[in-house]
């Protein structure tokens, strides 16, 4: 059999329109865009693209960052992204050779094409030869005339350079190694591609899940200490041990670079760790902790970071993990579906993503069709049923009175008879014939059993048992007489759930009954 997908809870997206402006305002895409306009004309640059130093004091004054100590390498990854993202195109024929010589020659750029170094950050180191000339690239023109989608998989495509970045080892460390003279060990420097891209990778999907769970909690942002410690401290850990803590410490040292690397891409929001709370304990960054419980509670914890995904960046995530093969589903998804999909869907959805999954569902149809079909998705005696016509119910709470001719049909029907007079009750609409006894605990089981399905013994449901038996003290006595396949299941909930051990006990004996009649 094939294996199963992930799957995750839907998410709600918005239009291309209004992402692709998120991405063109992003300032490390926007600045990209600036640049390439910048070398529109032709700029000479060295072998693979980089900037001769002239040459980026004035992007740097171009995109008016010359006052900004990290100008430099703003400027520098803005280039970079441009070129990955093909916004310019490196020219490195014969032709753009001579033509970049002729320009470095010239001066072009500050006036005397020198340098008084090894070149700044993101500039070619002097001596190079300027064998290439960088013009603006094909995808450029999509940015101005292109649609919203062109322009979100530009994006894309620069998120994932960034993010292949993020997970890069410190070049720091790297550089250490190769002045020393030795071979690039990655033990040495302590990092595993695959297992960093993996723990990143993780922490996104942490930070996707909470906004599908929850979308109000996700307005707002995680505290970064927190977020750490969900990747590394076990769920079965009560109290994480030094050693755990140890490594909550240095993941957040790492997510903080990485994040500060992430944050101009527009993927998040992010505040960054208070740099005054970071230590050198052996060569390695270290998060300074609290003295104690009091002394966290007392401290800001803004200052340890805190993080959330814009809407930018639940729309790349989520296309990650399609791409990886996870079902990543989008609140619409189910709109073009029959209601048979819609029914079984619905109750695995958090509640704001399940009525608004359901609303973009009915608009696609009038109340009339909308109901008719979702009465007929709801029939069936198979043990998903009664839950398919609990959603059948809820949904049908967002139809109007125009559905009336469509609930009047059903009035008669076992399965849905009761479920119709309700949703007419409910509408005030006259007329509506009383039920019969029979419907009435069959609808009584039907509901509970739906319950069941979906919120096991919980404290709503021990209520709902109470109350039905307080207020029917003969409930039991003909309980066990409905014709419906759960009524066994139902009755033993019942006793197990009934706080009162004379009325568990008749459930109990009803249950037995109910086995034995069937």
């Amino acid at each position: 059999m094939p294996e199963e997908r992930p799957t995750m809870p839907p998410v709600r997206l918005r239009t291309d329109a209004e992402l692709a402006r998120d991405a063109l305002a992003a300032p490390l895409l926007a600045r990209a865009v600036r640049l390439a306009r910048w070398a529109e004309p032709g700029k000479p640059v060295a072998s693979g693209g980089v900037l001769p130093e002239s040459e980026l004091r004035a992007a740097i004054e171009l995109l008016g960052l010359s006052g900004d100590e990290d100008g430099p390498e703003h400027t520098a990854q803005a280039w970079q992204l441009a070129v990955d993202t093909g916004l310019v195109e490196i020219d490195e024929s014969e032709e753009a050779s001579g033509a970049a010589a002729a320009a470095e020659s010239d001066g072009d750029g500050d006036g005397d094409g020198k340098g008084d170094g090894d070149g700044a950050d993101g500039a070619a180191p002097l001596g190079d030869e300027f064998s290439a000339l960088a013009i603006s690239g094909e995808e450029l023109r999509l940015i101005t005339e292109g649609g919203p989608r062109d322009i979100l998989d530009i994006w894309l495509d620069g998120f994932e350079t960034v993010l292949a970045d993020a997970a890069a080892p410190d070049l720091g460390d790297i550089a250490a190694q190769i002045s020393e003279g030795g071979e690039l060990d990655l033990d040495a420097i302590d990092w595993n591609p695959e297992e960093e891209a993996e723990f990143l990778d993780g922490v996104l999907g942490n930070l996707y899940l909470l906004t599908a769970l929850d979308e109000e909690a996700a307005a707002a942002s995680v505290p970064l200490p927190a977020l750490a410690a969900s990747m590394i401290v076990p769920e079965d850990m009560d109290e994480p041990t030094d050693d755990i803590l140890e490594e909550v410490s240095e993941a957040m040292v790492r997510l903080d670079d990485q994040f500060r690397l992430l944050a101009p891409t527009g993927l998040i929001d992010y505040q960054p760790v208070d740099e005054a709370l970071i230590q050198e304990v052996d060569g390695e960054g270290r998060i300074q902790e609290p003295e104690t419980a009091e002394e966290l509670e007392d401290e800001d914890v803004s200052r340890y970071g805190m993080v959330r995904l814009t809407p930018l960046g639940i729309y790349a995530v989520r296309a990650r993990m399609i791409e990886a093969g996870i079902d990543a589903p989008a609140v619409g998804d189910l709109a073009d579906k029959g209601a048979d999909i819609l029914l079984d869907s619905l109750p695995g959805h958090p509640e704001p993503a399940a009525q608004a999954e359901a609303e973009q569902w009915l608009a696609r149809r009038t109340p009339e069709e909308a109901a008719r079909e979702l009465l007929a998705a709801a029939r069936g005696d198979d043990e998903g049923a009664p839950l398919r016509r609990l959603t059948c119910q809820q949904t049908l709470s967002l139809v109007g009175t125009e559905a009336e001719p469509a609930l009047r049909e059903v009035l008669d029907d076992r399965h849905l008879g009761g479920l119709a007079r309700v949703w007419l009750a409910e509408h005030g609409v006259a007329g509506v014939p009383e039920p019969p006894e029979a419907m009435v605990f069959w609808l009584t089981v039907d509901t509970l059993a739906a319950q069941l399905a979906t919120e096991g013994d919980s404290a709503e449901l021990r209520d709902l048992v109470r109350g039905l038996v307080d207020q029917s003290g003969s409930f039991f006595d003909s309980a066990w007489r409905v014709d419906h396949p759960a009524t066994a299941e139902v009755l033993e909930a019942m006793g197990r759930l009934h706080p009162d051990k004379q009325a568990a006990k008749e459930a109990r004996k009803a249950a037995f009954k109910a086995r034995s009649r069937a």
